[in-house]
């Protein structure tokens, strides 16, 4: 209890700029803090519905049967669903336009399916630069207020007559707190960018890999 006291007063007895950075830093904690339990439930989500998916893909039952039961969820769709539905929908219409050329049905389909790739990641990715950002900027905007800190600790010096340690203790000790909370606000954004982009760049493989398989049945079906 007594160091949490002892906290609190080095920081209202911190000069105005060292409270400003200090306002920062824990703004930028609590925003990255609510980024990343966000980013967890998503990519969570995610991996979740990419099992179910490839479950009920790889069943064996009919894929036009599937494209329609998904086309009731239409709004709701996501990952591999969404890809799935968006290459199938282009594969029938263009089958409709150009029976005969099989080649340019399949690379329509995989277009289409690109698409909706590049739009489930932007999806999956929305806050990973902000944690990035926090991650990177933290330290150094942390520094910045230690360094604004010492200097008014020992501009004050200026004023008195005989220059002793204790003088200039308190106003250091409330500038390295500036250092301590930036270093709380960047390990666990850098931890979590870390680990989320790599979560999300295995879905990414994963969701490429089923378009490349799913183009392959494609081509055999348009075959047959």
């Amino acid at each position: 209890m007594g160091s949490e006291l002892s906290l609190l007063d080095l920081v209202l007895d911190a000069s105005f700029v060292v409270q400003l950075v200090l306002l920062i830093l824990v703004l930028a904690s609590v925003l990255s803090w609510a980024a990343i339990f966000d980013r967890g439930r998503v990519v969570r989500r995610a991996r979740d519905a990419a099992d179910q998916f490839e479950s009920r893909f790889w069943s064996g039952g009919d894929l036009s049967a599937l494209y329609r039961e998904l086309g009731q969820e239409e709004k709701k769709l996501t990952g591999l669903a969404a890809i799935f539905r968006n290459g199938f929908n282009e594969y029938v219409r263009l089958r409709k336009i150009e029976p005969d050329d099989t080649m340019a049905v399949i690379q329509g389909a995989e277009r289409s399916m690109r698409v909706a790739l590049s739009r489930e990641m932007d999806r999956l990715e929305t806050n990973l630069p902000f944690l990035a950002t926090v991650g990177s900027t933290s330290p150094y905007i942390g520094l910045f207020g230690t360094v604004w800190g010492i200097m008014h600790a020992f501009h004050a010096l200026g004023n008195v007559q005989q220059a002793t340690l204790a003088l200039v203790a308190p106003g250091i000790s409330e500038a390295l707190v500036a250092t301590a909370i930036g270093l709380f606000a960047a390990i666990p954004a850098v931890v979590a960018f870390n680990r989320y982009s790599n979560q999300v760049e295995r879905l990414n493989n994963r969701y490429e890999e089923f378009m490349e398989e799913f183009s392959t049945l494609l081509q055999r079906q348009g075959r047959g």
